[in-house]
């Protein structure tokens, strides 16, 4: 990736605070403790981060946030959970641009195929190189 997810997180997450109402201070306890802690701990309050961004479809800054945490949770815990987590995320970002800020449109994009490379859905086993080679093309 060109960028870094961690910063990039922390910057959506100061532009969000407008977008979120009533739930910010409850945002700002969950980055809190998601920033300062590991395991369990960090996975509840990213739970908790997802919650909120579920309620506010049209919090652009505050699903780039999720987005970009949802890396930092692949990168601390592999797991293809939050591989497709990522992927749902990104794709409900990126089907429209309208009202986003360029560069978390960019930074997404390039997540995106990073999320899709983590699940191997853009890579080709021995059998299927074999099978294209073989498939008939047209005029054969």
């Amino acid at each position: 990736m060109q960028f870094d997810a961690a910063l990039a997180a922390q910057e959506t997450f100061g532009r969000a605070e407008t977008e979120l109402g009533s739930d910010w201070d409850t945002a700002v306890e969950l980055e809190n403790t998601f920033s300062s802690n590991a395991g369990s701990t960090a996975r509840g309050a990213y739970e908790g981060l997802l919650s909120i961004a579920s309620r506010y479809p049209n919090a652009y800054s505050f699903q780039a946030f999720c987005i970009f945490i949802t890396w930092q949770q692949v990168t601390e815990e592999t797991i293809a959970h939050h591989f497709q987590t990522g992927l749902r995320l990104c794709e409900t970002f990126l089907a429209s641009a309208d009202g986003k800020h360029p560069a978390d449109v960019e930074q997404i994009t390039e997540l995106y195929g990073s999320f899709r490379d983590g699940l191997g859905l853009d890579e080709e086993d021995e059998i299927q190189v074999e099978f294209r080679k073989d498939t008939p093309k047209g005029g054969d």
